[in-house]
């Protein structure tokens, strides 16, 4: 059977490939996957406990068994729909995210959220700074799983307006170069009171950096490098253990 692999981040410069086509037996599993691929780049290895993998775009431990067209993406920590530019932001989201490339405009994404019952609509900017560990930075690139980030983004906002006592929620994130000052990421969030709104507003950023796939590298003066990500959650299953049955290097 033949399946299609996606690379992401710093893995896609490990391995030297952005996307593969490879060929397994019946039969195969996830970890059979990444076996093949630290022969390739023995640093996989040593990097296993904190790579996901995903198998057509929800993540899958090493166990899991393989079937034809499958779609299996190695996913870095996060550091953390395309649209048309022209057209209106709010009848775009098929829920509540939106992935983009062009400048995020917030005060538009927050006329359109607000209602006149609305006492609080809490505004997260997470935006391009011009310095990382003392270094200064130039501008950023973030790439995404798209599918799989916008995906997980509406996931999110259905899980917000689940457990906190809000009425509506946008998230907006943009890839590709953006330069200092810009905007990377918008979360609008919408409701009663506005101690609920700053409760769940925490809570999507903070979970949409460790969990969403998208990253991003920085560019400095004198060279660029991925930025290092927030570890995946405990209950997201990591490529550890899916090779060779020995521990992976810390």
């Amino acid at each position: 059977m033949q399946v299609r692999i996606l690379f992401f981040g710093v893995l896609k410069d490990l391995t030297g490939r952005g996307s593969d086509l490879l060929n397994l037996p019946e039969h195969a599993t996830l970890g059979d996957v990444f076996i093949h691929y630290e022969e390739i780049a023995p640093r996989l290895g040593e990097l296993a406990a904190s790579i996901a993998i995903s198998i057509n775009q929800e993540f899958a431990g090493p166990d899991s068994q393989l079937k034809e067209g499958d779609e299996i993406a190695f996913l870095p920590p996060v550091s953390g729909g395309l649209t048309d530019p022209e057209s209106n932001l709010r009848a775009q989201l098929p829920r509540h995210s939106l992935i983009v490339r062009e400048k995020i405009d917030t005060q538009e994404v927050l006329t359109k959220l607000k209602q006149p019952a609305d006492g609080a609509a809490i505004v997260f900017e997470g935006v391009v700074r011009d310095n990382t560990r003392g270094r200064r930075t130039l501008y950023l690139d973030y790439e995404a799983y798209e599918e799989m980030a916008l995906k997980q983004m509406d996931d999110l906002a259905e899980q917000a307006l689940q457990q906190f006592p809000i009425r509506d929620v946008a998230i907006v994130h943009r890839l590709g170069r953006l330069e200092i000052g810009e905007t990377s990421v918008l979360i609008v969030v919408a409701s009663t009171h506005r101690a609920a709104a700053f409760d769940a507003c925490r809570w999507l950023i903070d979970t949409l950096k460790r969990t969403v796939p998208i990253w991003k590298k920085e560019y400095f003066e004198d060279g660029a490098l991925w930025a290092d990500g927030e570890p995946f959650p405990e209950e997201i299953p990591k490529a550890e253990g899916s090779h060779s049955g020995r521990p992976a290097s810390k």
